[in-house]
């Protein structure tokens, strides 16, 4: 399949590397297919970004990483409704990802939302963000600096 998009041009996708979230995600109800992309050369270990490219809208891309690079002991509880709606068999079967503000354009103030991570089954492609509840996560933790230590702010 080929999809426009307004970052990366004309891309060609295999079908199974789409990414199908349910009901959307919050604030993009409509939106319910999505592409993962490597930021620059991650294969080689050089990038710890991704973005989340709409198959649908070529303008609409999040920024996102997986919160273990930055926050070590991240660690949440997805609930039996979750893990039943993504078919989710085993925690080995998950990919986890968090979605990154960058304000004013200021990459040294980056937050990743810790607080609703986007959670896919890579074994049937099946995504949704998460709200998780009961957890003194944000969704501000700053990727640099001293709060990127204090996981629990």
């Amino acid at each position: 399949m080929k999809i426009k998009t307004t970052r990366f041009g004309e891309i060609e996708v295999e079908d199974e590397k789409i990414v199908h979230f349910k009901d959307g995600i919050p604030a993009f109800d409509d939106e319910h297919e999505f592409i993962v992309i490597p930021y620059g050369d991650e294969e080689n270990g050089e990038s710890p970004y991704y973005f989340m490219q709409s198959v649908k809208t070529p303008d609409l891309a999040f920024l996102m990483t997986v919160p273990y690079v930055f926050f070590p002991t991240y660690e949440f509880r997805l609930d039996d409704g979750v893990t039943d709606l993504l078919g989710l068999d085993s925690p080995d079967d998950i990919v986890l990802y968090t979605l990154i503000t960058i304000p004013a354009g200021d990459i040294k103030a980056m937050t990743t939302n810790l607080l609703a991570p986007i959670v896919i089954n890579k074994k049937n492609m099946q995504a949704k963000q998460v709200v998780l509840s009961g957890t003194s996560y944000t969704t501000k933790h700053r990727l640099f600096g001293d709060e990127s230590a204090k996981e629990d702010k």
